[in-house]
């Protein structure tokens, strides 16, 4: 027999994620939270189907992977660079408070400081991947809390990595301290360097070349598929070649990508694979969670977890506030860090196998980190709301939309047709968008000074890259297939948007005005429109009624009450 058990742990995790994930969204909370839920359904801690855990964390390292690679390819470096003088000392600072605070709340509990400092350590890391779809909710991702908030993290990453070399040369088996710690922590510079020379090397010269061959062969599939090898590739390189960790490689790579022309289409292709298997990651957690271990050692978890959501904020808050940033931003900066994610499990898990932490450090490790991913956007809002009236930002849930300029249009298809809106739209002094697959159209376009978007229309995130939230029309000037699936997303994105679309036959017309559209223009009505106007054109001059002629025209062709 064929072993079941992938197909199982992929399935099961996935549809117990979608039904609590729908539950949890019913209940206006986090989907993380109904995430979570569907892992310790699934764990072997509670009773029926047991996934797993070892393939669910595989999926899971996936979903990290392609999400931090999706992070950097919308990072902009220069930003990243101008972050550094708050983000390094930043990291710094905040995790030194934390592990310090936990270090010594555990010692008058009884722990050794060795255990206490290690844990203080595990914990003062945040999840990059749960701050990543907490910011964006927030539309902060791309902000300066988003870059600051992410910078955070990348630092924290880097030194997690450096302890976790030190921890087993400094604690041999046994406790037996080492004296190699200098060399290794040398070698572990050195590697770091020279993963992010070979990423720039690859950014600059390797990259945008393989791509654009690639893209030359207009096949959706294999550029989708070198997005993937890219983000995965690099991501497996980095662990194997320079000892860090994917994720961290993972975001490298992103920002490679991310500064050529590739990025939006790049990001875009990402999307679908990114998010099913980032829900695993939170999937992946739950399994951890063992319920019983909340009795255990209660007064433990509930020291880690103060630090965790409180300790941590108020750490992160001030030392951003004390470096120079508005109150306005450090407070939602803080709020982002009361969490603990992937790099605690990995930090716990090592710490463990040399003897540094014992089972009840271990149990409190999982069990803040469920709670605190539970906590974490609730705890983001209530900042975000005390910090909005400031920055004037909503949720994408708080039911307020971006304003509607009826200006502003967005063109999708650069053809002939095309050209000829663009024409009599500019002598308009309409603001124009054009959205292509062609990229060396979208390369004409804004060397023209006109804003272009390289990417697939039918891809979930292309119209937002457009703007299409802001945007007054909608005109799809080529005929696409499936317009009707485009022409329903936009306006779920934006109820008020005017649409216009080109079909080439009248048997689609219908389909298309019962998706939204305003206004459908089939090729084969249009011409019929055209010779019936030129062979009549006499008749129409004296009379005079050339445009009631067309519109009735239209009305017989189309089976409508209006015209077009």
């Amino acid at each position: 027999m064929h072993d079941l058990s992938v197909i199982l742990t992929f399935t099961s995790g996935l549809a117990g994620a979608l039904v609590f994930g729908f539950a949890a969204q019913r209940l206006r909370v986090s989907p993380i939270v109904g995430y979570l839920l569907a892992g310790i359904l699934v764990g072997p801690f509670t009773p029926g189907f047991v996934a797993n855990r070892a393939i669910a964390e595989q999926f899971a390292e996936i979903g990290v992977i392609l999400l931090l690679f999706g992070i950097g390819l919308r990072f902009h470096l220069s930003e990243m660079i101008a972050m550094w003088r708050i983000v390094v000392p930043g990291a710094l600072i905040q995790s030194a408070i934390s592990t310090a605070a936990l270090a010594v709340i555990l010692h008058f509990m009884g722990w050794s400081w060795t255990a206490g400092i290690v844990l203080g350590m595990a914990i003062s890391v945040a999840s990059t991947v749960v701050m990543a779809l907490v910011l964006a909710e927030w539309h902060d991702l791309h902000a300066q809390i988003g870059y600051i908030a992410i910078g955070w993290t990348v630092v924290e990453d880097l030194l997690t990595v450096g302890m976790l070399l030190l921890l087993p040369i400094i604690f041999a088996p046994g406790g037996r301290a080492t004296e190699s710690a200098g060399p290794a922590l040398g070698i572990a510079g050195l590697k770091v360097a020279g993963l992010v020379i070979a990423v720039v090397l690859l950014g600059r010269w390797v990259i945008p070349g393989a791509l654009g061959r690639i893209e030359r062969t207009r096949s959706r599939e294999l550029f989708t598929l070198a997005v993937l090898v890219l983000a995965l590739g690099i991501a497996v390189g980095s662990a194997e070649l320079f000892g860090v960790s994917m994720a961290l490689g993972a975001f490298l790579a992103g920002l490679a990508v991310g500064r050529s022309e590739f990025a939006t289409r790049a990001a875009l292709d990402a999307v679908p694979m990114r998010d099913a298997f980032a829900v695993l990651f939170f999937v992946s957690v739950g399994m951890l969670f063992n319920p019983p271990s909340l009795l255990d050692a209660p007064l433990t978890i509930f020291a880690v977890l103060a630090v965790v959501v409180i300790v941590k904020p108020l750490a992160a808050l001030l030392t951003v506030r004390g470096l120079g940033i508005p109150f306005a931003t450090a407070v939602p900066v803080g709020a982002a860090f009361s969490q603990v994610g992937e790099f605690s499990f990995i930090l716990g898990s090592v710490a463990r196998q040399l003897g540094l932490i014992n089972d009840i450090g271990w149990n409190a490790v999982v069990a803040v980190s469920i709670i605190s991913i539970v906590l974490n956007p609730f705890i983001y809002s209530l900042a975000r709301r005390v910090s909005s009236p400031v920055l004037k930002v909503t949720p994408r849930t708080a039911g307020m939309r971006p304003r509607v300029d009826p200006r502003r249009c967005i063109l999708v298809g650069y053809g002939p047709v095309g050209k000829v809106v663009r024409r009599l739209l500019e002598e308009r002094g309409t603001e124009i968008t054009v959205i292509d697959l062609n990229l060396e159209t979208i390369r004409r376009i804004r060397a023209e000074g006109l804003a272009g978007v390289y990417g697939d229309v039918l891809r979930p995130g292309t119209l937002e890259e457009g703007g299409i939230e802001t945007a007054g029309t909608l005109v799809l000037s080529a005929d696409i297939a499936d317009a009707a699936e485009i022409i329903r997303q936009a306006r779920l994105l934006n109820p008020e948007l005017r649409v216009l679309v080109r079909c080439a036959h009248l048997r689609d017309a219908a389909d298309l005005r019962r998706a939204g559209a305003d206004v459908v223009a089939a090729g084969e009505a249009e011409v019929g429109v055209a010779l019936a106007e030129a062979v009549t054109a006499g008749e129409l001059k004296r009379d005079g009624n050339s445009v009631e002629q067309r519109a009735a025209i239209r009305r017989r062709l189309y089976g409508t009450s209006e015209s077009g």
